[in-house]
């Protein structure tokens, strides 16, 4: 066995030889539109720098680099190419990755995956890790928050939607109740400061085993302290080693299908910490399904 190889050794230009694919968002017009800082189109080069330079601990299993999207269409048909994407890839029944971009493209990845689970017995999961709920009406149309809207207005009760890591000085208490009334569960960073992370979640993990899941990280939902390269960073937010405890425990107990992350942005970054954080992210999803 090669002691050097890296994960890019894993790459495949054979789609069906992979056991999961990778798509890119190099795009920040919906974080432009919410006013916040650009930068998250450098995200998707910058997290697969970092990610493919780490070292596998499994050798048998590839991965399959769709690239990134593109953005010369307006940014709604930039949305629902995304969404077909994310749907070709459930229907071929492999692992799905992708890496933002503004957070709205977490509409597209989650829409897709909520529609491939809809004849599916039990309940499809959506769980964001953020600072934000996410789900600001279209006033300013499609921003970075307004993902979960648009999710909760097109899917209703279709959908479990479980919103971890929430701030209260992020977020208006009537985007909280709105989202509430529509049946999500939302879990504040208060209570997890009190309780923990993985206490937080267990209740949810016995309500839905085995259901089928999509994670979405917001890279703000961390502190300055792990994620300063974002467009909200702040000192308030969760801690590396909770989170990765209780990610780990979301694999054991749920059938994970997908994951999304979003909000990167290296021109805001202190070194590469916050890409390294996201490649992290990516790699313990990987290692938990076996692949790297």
């Amino acid at each position: 066995m090669n002691k050097d190889l890296r994960i890019r050794d894993l790459l495949t230009k054979n789609k069906q030889d992979a056991s999961c694919y990778l798509w890119g968002y190099p795009d920040d017009e919906g974080i432009q539109l919410n006013g916040g800082r650009t930068g998250a189109s450098k995200g998707p080069d910058q997290i697969r720098e970092c990610f493919l330079k780490m070292t596998p601990q499994y050798f048998n299993k590839k991965i399959w680099d769709g690239g990134n999207l593109s953005t010369q269409a307006p940014i709604a048909a930039r949305h629902e190419l995304a969404k077909a994407q994310c749907l070709e890839t459930l229907r071929e029944k492999k692992f799905l990755i992708t890496l933002g971009g503004g957070h709205d493209y977490g509409y597209p990845d989650s829409a897709a995956f909520v529609h491939y689970n809809e004849k599916s017995k039990k309940k499809p999961v959506v769980i964001n890790f953020d600072a934000h709920m996410d789900v600001r009406p279209l006033d300013h149309g499609l921003t970075s928050g307004t993902p979960f809207y648009r999710l909760l207005s097109e899917f209703g009760k279709k959908v479990q939607l479980i919103e971890v890591g929430i701030q209260d000085h992020c977020n208006s208490p009537e985007h909280i109740l709105w989202a509430k009334k529509q049946g999500a569960h939302v879990i504040l960073q208060n209570d997890i400061l009190k309780k923990g992370l993985l206490n937080c979640l267990k209740p949810l993990l016995k309500k839905y085993p085995g259901h089928p899941t999509f994670i979405s990280v917001d890279i703000d939902a961390f502190s300055s302290a792990f994620a300063p390269g974002c467009s909200q960073s702040w000192p308030t937010g969760l801690d590396v080693h909770d989170f990765f405890e209780a990610f780990d425990d979301l694999f054991k107990k749920l059938n994970v299908q997908g994951l999304g992350i979003y909000e990167v942005s290296p021109p805001l970054d202190v070194g590469v910490l916050t890409s390294r954080l996201a490649a992290l992210i990516v790699y313990r999803a990987l290692k938990n399904r076996g692949v790297v």
